[in-house]
């Protein structure tokens, strides 16, 4: 059973802080950390503590304060960074290390100028380095996503063999088609001799909206971790939701994977990194968007009125929303209105609804949404009209 455990490691306090207008100041990271923990999530990548006096000071603050999850921190296959990072991370219960450098030919050649056997080495001398300061050290294969498979698994063993416990394969440019990133995982459980010395993670962007699809295939394949954002926060088009992947896992009970997080804390923690961070959550967003579980339609609320399953997958209090809405609008009918009068307190009957529905639909065309006050007016007018 626990082979089936998927590790939720989150970043939103690094990538997705790197969102333009997203900066948190120390206090405010403190704050989602410890939601986070509280979420249940197992890694909080705290942030980069070589990039600035501010977030060195934030990481080695929440380092003091987060007792049940693992805190990591990023650093470059620099071994000044690592240093740093390491620094940072003295008051951790569970200090991780995130190191690593990219591994395409793109990143070899026009970013390092460098050759792949240059690249190995330092690959395998930043998880040496790491490996001095803390026990648990994941090393990142940046691009890994167009990466050549037999190279990256070259990366893959070597690193292993220098210590590292965690191998993270980045989908960095959100590149990969889900069955592509799910065989490059496949490859590398069939073709890394050690690799069941360490724990595989999805760490997957979201430039064409395949991240959340990128990770589960991942996961399908062999990896049990999988590295995501509250809201899919994260680098330009952003990463992979940890709402999403979490939520599809539970779903898909069937196939037996489970994670440690409170279901339950998903939309409370989603509106306070959105608050928090000052970056709206979108109305259609799955599982914590405000349109999450509304209906408007005529033919999804007859259904659901029915039988909320016939258009829910999930209840809305399984990830703490408030609850499902029945929308009134120029789509909605007769079953819907019917339904919004009797919580408003006024029983009609089939023949009057029909009466009702005509002088609603007018509303509706006249309006995007027809509201309880319009009801209560129509009610009080019908109710004086003489039999």
């Amino acid at each position: 059973m626990a082979d089936k455990k998927i590790n939720i490691f989150d970043t939103t306090l690094r990538d997705g802080e790197q969102v333009p207008g997203c900066k948190l100041n120390s206090k405010e990271k403190i704050e989602l950390a410890l939601a986070l923990e509280d979420l249940g999530v197992d890694i909080i990548e705290a942030g980069f503590p070589i990039s600035s006096p501010g977030d060195f000071a934030s990481v080695q603050q929440i380092a003091k304060v987060i007792k049940n999850s693992s805190v990591c921190a990023l650093s470059r296959a620099v071994e000044k960074d690592i240093e740093t990072a390491a620094e940072a991370l003295k008051g951790a219960a569970r200090p991780r290390i995130h190191t690593g450098i990219g591994t395409s030919d793109s990143h070899i050649k026009s970013k390092f100028n460098a050759t792949r056997e240059e690249i190995l080495e330092r690959a395998i001398q930043c998880v040496k380095w790491a490996k001095n300061f803390v026990d648990d050290v994941e090393f990142y294969a940046e691009d890994a996503g167009r990466t050549d498979n037999d190279y990256l698994a070259r990366v893959v063993e070597a690193v292993i063999s220098a210590g590292a416990t965690v191998v993270n394969i980045p989908d960095t440019t959100g590149y990969c088609l889900p069955h592509q990133y799910g065989e490059k995982i496949a490859y590398l459980i069939k073709n890394v001799p050690n690799i069941d010395k360490a724990v595989i993670s999805c760490h997957c962007h979201n430039d064409l909206g395949l991240a959340t699809a990128n990770s589960i295939s991942g996961v399908l394949h062999g990896a049990r971790q999988i590295e995501c954002t509250i809201n899919g926060l994260g680098e330009r088009a952003g990463n992979t939701s940890l709402e999403e992947v979490v939520m599809i896992l539970k779903q898909h009970h069937t196939l037996g994977y489970f994670t440690n997080i409170k279901t339950q804390k998903l939309n409370p923690i989603s509106r306070l990194v959105s608050d928090t961070m000052r970056m709206p959550v979108q109305a259609n967003k799955a599982i914590v968007g405000s349109n999450a579980f509304s209906h408007s339609s005529g033919i999804h609320q007859d259904g659901f009125l029915k039988d909320a399953q016939t258009y829910e997958i999930i209840a809305p209090e399984e990830v703490g929303a408030d609850g499902s809405k029945i929308v009134l609008t120029a789509r909605s009918g007769r079953s819907a209105l019917a339904h919004r009068f009797q919580k408003l307190g006024h029983s009609f009957n089939r023949n009057e609804i029909d009466v009702l529905y005509s002088e609603f639909l007018k509303i509706a065309d006249r309006k995007k949404e027809v509201e309880d006050a319009d009801l209560q007016i129509m009610a009080k007018n019908f109710e004086v009209i003489p039999s």
